[in-house]
């Protein structure tokens, strides 16, 4: 994937709150909205599945080595999110983290890395064990690995 030439290319989420602050984030070159209820955010922009549109979303993520981790949890949703879907799809992402920009690799995480994780995620967003007791779906964490 390709980073876009300017933000018109990229179409934000349409929760307001989510373009809110992706637009905070980008716009000061990533020393702002750089967290979220405490947690650290990156900003995600990915390929529409369906429509080859180029997408943005903010996501609060882990560390796992050098490898950032974000969690598919919806809310706790029966339904998984869709930027999540749209990886499935087309895993080539861009990543900016803070001030620092790079395409990256998604790669859904097996069962067993799943379990491994969840720990320090739930650490990082206690919330998390919450959404996961409130729906049979399976979270899905998703590993960004640089290309």
């Amino acid at each position: 994937m390709t980073q876009p030439r300017n933000d018109e290319e990229v179409q934000v989420s349409p929760a307001n709150w989510v373009a809110r602050q992706a637009e905070l984030y980008e716009s000061s070159g990533g020393t702002k909205g750089t967290t979220q209820l405490g947690v650290p955010c990156l900003l995600l922009d990915y390929t529409g599945r369906r429509t080859g549109a180029l997408r943005r979303t903010v996501l609060m993520y882990g560390r796992d080595g050098d490898d950032y981790l974000i969690v598919g949890s919806n809310g706790g949703s029966d339904r998984h999110p869709l930027w999540y879907l749209n990886l499935l799809a087309v895993p080539a992402v861009g990543v900016r983290v803070g001030t620092e920009r790079f395409p990256a690799l998604a790669v859904a995480l097996t069962p067993q890395e799943r379990e491994r994780v969840w720990p320090h995620l739930v650490e990082v967003f206690p919330r998390y064990a919450e959404y996961r007791a409130k729906t049979d779906r399976e979270i899905p964490v998703v590993r960004l690995r640089r290309r």
